[in-house]
């Protein structure tokens, strides 16, 4: 499939997967579920307080206030300013303003740890099929759509052009979206630095 192949060109010249990284018919596993390839990092986890705040960043969808981030932990400010304070070291979260101090999440992180969990967790020839089926699934969509990206759908004019309703249309843009974003973890996956470490480039 054409857009399959380009975009394995654009991630390097690669010969078969070496033996040791080919799966057997009996060992193939599933796909993963990208969603769950982010959870609590093993080094924020154990502790019910921590857990609590770091779901708190993981939610945040704006940068937000110690004070803001302790009402949706359900915990003090003093532990939120200590907590952020441990997460922006850590590169969790980045502060963003001072006065007060506003904290927002660090996407380009939790992307990386997709990244290395995907590293982590499958082989070379079972990353490059599933980057296969999902570069197919954005192939479908651009057809459907006759468009090349989900931000030029016009979704209420697209429903009323095909018939469907809106939030049908809807749900078909956010597929896409979230294809095109396992695209990039993917191929971050497949596209090593020198040192063998993926890259740490910014996924939207």
């Amino acid at each position: 499939m054409t857009k399959f192949y380009s975009v394995i060109v654009r991630i390097r010249s690669m010969d078969d997967p070496r033996p040791e990284l080919k799966a057997d018919t009996d060992e193939q596993r599933e796909r993963p579920d990208f969603d769950e390839l982010a959870p609590p990092d093993e080094v924020v986890s154990g502790e019910r307080t921590r857990d609590d705040f770091f779901d708190a960043v993981l939610g945040l969808n704006s940068p937000a206030t110690a004070s803001e981030v302790a009402d949706l932990a359900g915990h003090g400010v003093d532990a939120a300013r200590e907590y952020l304070g441990w997460f922006e070291r850590m590169g969790i979260v980045t502060q963003v303003a001072d006065a007060p101090a506003m904290y927002e999440r660090n996407q380009e992180y939790l992307n990386w740890r997709r990244v290395q969990r995907l590293r982590e967790e499958y082989s070379e020839g079972e990353l490059l099929g599933f980057l296969k089926d999902a570069a197919a699934r954005e192939e479908a969509f651009e057809s459907q759509f006759g468009v090349e990206s989900p931000d030029a759908v016009a979704i209420a004019e697209q429903a009323a052009e095909t018939d469907r309703s809106i939030e049908a249309v809807w749900r078909d843009v956010s597929e896409w979206q979230t294809a095109r974003r396992r695209i990039s973890l993917l191929e971050r996956a497949l596209q090593a630095d020198s040192d063998g470490t993926a890259s740490r480039r910014t996924v939207a």
